[in-house]
Formats: structure tokens, sequence, C-alpha cells
């Protein structure tokens, strides 16, 4: 089975300490029983810190401190058990994230989810349409899998430079069927915060768009997006690879395609926001938002159920 993936995968690398953002910090680490056979064999003072810092209960994870940090997050954001065992030795979440993998009959696909900074700013700050290639540096071939094959056709869609984005959004809509407009994003700021939320520039950023969205001029800060609008088609593109090949009907991928655009919309909307208020918004910006909306919706079950229920009782 041949692995694939963006163009941009093979540049990830950690920024570790430097992250303002740490996936040590505020989620629940699993750890798996592979790793957990591999810490009960550790020895010495460090070994008897492993063991203590693990919760048996339910599935096995490691216990968060006071400030939900991992117990081996250091005062420097590094982590005591790479440093002290090596990163061969972390469990599979940790030495995983932030990857997905999507399996078809004939391929395995591997992507960087949005919610880590370091893969957003890769992800966003592509300049070029993004391809998927082989892992051992052969052409993909054509996927015999009709949710994959339609999916790489909305892709190329929305990778059409020659029109403008959102008539590159209104052709994969009406291709699929679905020629209405999106509907108003009002009601939208107030169904996400009655959602289940993990931070509070997640709810304060939602607060201030729900009270001022109807006056929010997009079309100025579209024209002051100019060459970056790339961004956006960025983060469609993403969204479409990671999620709407795993449809299984169709009524299920136009969902998925809606969810992009209320994603695309909605940080359109937060990004006019920002700019209204400071005449400025940056690559950084982007990335930050892009990062709140996946590791507070994309990342959530819950929150995504909720949100595809909502999107396919709307077609």
């Amino acid at each position: 089975m041949e692995q694939i993936f963006p163009t941009y995968y093979p540049r990830f690398r950690c920024i570790a300490g430097a992250c303002r953002h740490s996936c040590c910090i505020g989620w629940e680490i699993d750890v798996d029983s592979d790793a957990l056979a591999a810490y009960q064999k550790v020895e010495g003072a460090f070994g008897d810190r492993l063991r203590a810092s693990i919760s048996m209960e339910d599935t096995p994870h490691f216990r968060l401190d006071a400030h939900e940090r991992c117990p081996f997050l250091n005062g420097e954001g590094l982590c005591d058990l790479i440093l002290t065992l090596g990163e061969d030795r972390l469990c599979h979440i940790c030495a995983e994230h932030p990857r997905f993998y999507n399996v078809f009959a004939d391929r395995e696909e591997v992507g960087l989810g949005l919610c880590c900074e370091a893969a957003g700013r890769l992800i966003l700050g592509e300049k070029e349409p993004v391809c998927l290639i082989r892992q051992d540096g052969g052409a993909v071939s054509a996927s015999q899998d009709p949710w994959v094959s339609l999916r790489d056709e909305v892709i190329a869609l929305l990778q059409d430079r020659s029109i403008d984005l959102e008539e590159r959004i209104a052709c994969v809509k009406q291709g699929l069927g679905d020629s209405g407009a999106f509907p108003s994003l009002a009601p939208w700021c107030r169904r996400l915060l009655s959602l289940e939320r993990l931070e509070d520039a997640w709810t304060k950023l939602l607060v201030r768009l729900d009270a001022t969205i109807d006056t929010l001029d997009v079309q100025v800060f579209l024209r002051y997006m100019g060459a970056r609008m790339t961004e956006y088609e960025q983060f469609l593109v993403y969204f479409v690879y990671r999620h709407a090949a795993n449809a299984e009907n169709l009524s299920a991928f136009c969902a998925w395609i809606r969810f992009a655009e209320l994603g695309y919309r909605l940080l359109v909307a937060l990004g006019a926001m920002l700019y209204a208020k400071t005449g400025d918004f940056t690559l950084d910006d982007q990335v930050e938002l892009a990062r709140l909306f996946s590791a507070e919706i994309e990342y959530s079950e819950e929150n995504t159920e909720a949100i595809l229920t909502l999107l396919e009782s709307e077609e």
C-alpha cells in the first residue's frame, strides 16, 4: 500500500520550547499498551517518577498537574521523558501528534493537523498549490475509491487560480448539486458559543464577533488580503483532504464541504474583525485563528458531530 502526503509534510518539525500553545498542556495524554509495558521496565528514580505519573483509571494516561500540564513538560517547555529516555520512547500519541492517517483500500494518506501552530504555519504559509506525493517519490496513481476521486476533483477546483476563491467554492458546490449560497454567519456565532469550549480566547473571539458581525466590512478586508488569499485556499484544501473522503455517502460528503466553507467564512469574519480594530492582520494571526478553530471544533468529536448534523439538515 502506497503512503501519500502533501508536499509540505516532510518539512514539519516540532518547535518544542518555542511553541506558544504546547500540545503538552490542556490535553489528556493516553499511554498505549506498548509504551506502558516499556515504562514499567524503566529503572531508577526516573522510572519511579514515570510510573507515579500514570493514572490507570479507565484508559491509562499521564496525570496532568494543577495547571493541566503534562508531568514531564519542564520549565523550558521541553519534555523530560525525551531528554532522559530519548524520542523513540514516547507513547504513540506523543510521537505521532499532530499527524493524522486515513487508510483506504489502495493507499494510506498522511497529513498534519491545524491544531499545531508549527503545522499551521507550514500549511497556511504555502504559496503554491499543494500536491500529493508518494513516500518513495513516485507519481501518485489515481485512486479506485470513488470518494477519494471525488475529493481530488474538489481539490483541483479549489486550486484553480484562474478564478477567485468565491467562484471556486461556488463551482464545487454546483458540481455537487448544492447551488445555494451559504446562509448568514450570524446564527453560527451563537451556535458555536453553545458548544463545548476549551480556551477563553476562543470564547472571547466568538462573543466579539457576535456583537460586531453585522457591521464588518468583509470586502475591505479581502482586498487587503490580496495575494494572501492563498491562506484561505490552503485552509479549504487541508480540510477537504483530511475529511471529505471519509464520507459514506454523497450527503455526508457535501456536509464536509459545507463544514470547510463554514470554517473559511468564520476565519474571514474573524480576520476582518481583527483588521478593523488594528489595521493589521499577519500570518501569525491567521495561524492562531486556524489553530483555535481546529482545536475547538475539528478536534472535538462532539462539536464536529453537532455541526455536521446541522449542516446536513440545512441542505
